[in-house]
């Protein structure tokens, strides 16, 4: 079936929804993936490179609105669609044929009998499609009625909460979360520091002695537990990462409870 059809034949529209900021090396890949929807909304927290642009002319409504953490921003973007049923996407995620071709199917078939759809994601590091580890098909809830929940307004590490059924689709979501190294460390330092402060509002806290001993049971955990040494080198780093990442948000938690080596 023609995906055009879908919208004519079908009276349950689709909004897709995406938050930007400065994603021109991604943004067009995301954008054609989602041409079938019946509108796409981009709320943008005021690039500086051609990302507006780029979707203003492939037809995508561009609201601005300044950054106030993913939840909240994600939150907001909801809010602007036209349609009940939200498709939730990162600028830097892609939806594959397949899964494309299985949303129109459903929709365009019996009645939906849940509030929301589970769509399996898989990492795409260092140019390689992760086949193996918890990075592969991992569910997240993005196809879903705001009518019955929405996201949660945390500053960082944002989910879809609904009430209802919800049922788990198959195809896959791509996601080029890195396109470089240095692009990697560039997101890492903004979200350990974001979920820092996020933690340090909660009240939660940490000391050396468990920040010490995250980094070899992370890596331990992600690169043999989880099978990441099946994705080759890529799944080495991609290990080594995640067994940072806790330490360095501990670290900055660790900072802001006690700021031990900075004057007033």
């Amino acid at each position: 079936m023609h995906p055009l059809l879908f919208k004519v034949m079908n009276n349950t529209r689709i909004s897709a929804v995406l938050i930007t900021y400065n994603e021109q090396i991604n943004i067009v890949r995301t954008l054609e993936s989602l041409a079938w929807c019946d509108e796409i909304v981009v709320v943008d927290s005021g690039s500086t490179d051609n990302t507006v642009e780029l979707c203003e002319q492939r037809g995508c409504r561009v609201i601005y609105h300044a950054f106030s953490g993913f939840g909240e921003q994600k939150r907001f973007a909801v809010h602007q669609a036209m349609h009940d049923w939200i498709l939730s996407v990162d600028a830097d995620e892609v939806i594959t044929g397949e899964l494309r071709d299985e949303i129109i199917r459903k929709f365009n078939g019996e009645d939906i009998d849940c509030t929301g759809f589970y769509l399996p994601r898989t990492l795409v590091f260092m140019g390689r499609v992760f086949r193996h580890g918890n990075e592969n098909k991992h569910g997240f809830l993005r196809l879903f009625d705001r009518r019955a929940g929405g996201f949660t307004d945390v500053l960082v590490h944002e989910a879809v909460k609904t009430q209802g059924k919800t049922r788990r689709l198959q195809g896959m979501m791509l996601h080029y979360s890195y396109l470089d190294i240095e692009q990697y460390f560039t997101k890492f330092n903004r979200y350990t520091s974001m979920a820092a402060r996020q933690l340090h509002t909660q009240g939660r806290s940490t000391n050396r002695v468990l920040i010490v001993v995250r980094f070899p049971i992370t890596f331990f955990q992600t690169y043999f537990l989880k099978a990441n040494f099946l994705n080759g080198f890529p799944g080495f780093v991609w290990s080594l990462f995640c067994g940072i990442y806790p330490v360095v948000k501990y670290l900055k938690l660790y900072e802001l409870i006690s700021r031990p080596y900075r004057t007033p």
